[in-house]
């Protein structure tokens, strides 16, 4: 990801998979499983090699997009990491103190 994206431009100008087939990350409808399953992982080679992998990521987190292989991730991965957060967040909302660091003494 770069540092500077304000000056550099937005994440997705460098996102390695501009060069590819869009195809390749979004589903075709009735698609089989077993070729879905093949263009998903080859979706995330390609994401494994991005630079801007983790702000594409997050992106798709916040939007939520419903759909495709962002940041290296499935729809239903990205339902799995929300559902995660959701459940962190509640359980810290639900514990005394979380988030606050305790003083050495």
């Amino acid at each position: 990801m770069p540092a500077r994206q304000e000056e550099d431009g937005p994440w997705h100008a460098e996102a390695v998979c501009r060069r590819d087939e869009a195809g390749l990350f979004f589903a075709p409808s009735k698609e089989p499983t077993a070729a879905r399953l093949s263009r998903e992982e080859a979706a995330k080679r390609v994401c494994a090699r991005c630079p801007v992998m983790v702000a594409c990521r997050e992106h798709a987190l916040l939007q939520p997009e419903p759909y495709g292989v962002w940041g290296g991730l499935t729809a239903a991965e990205r339902r799995v990491v929300l559902a995660r957060r959701r459940r962190r967040a509640a359980e810290l909302r639900q514990t005394p103190g979380a988030g606050t660091i305790a003083a050495a003494g």
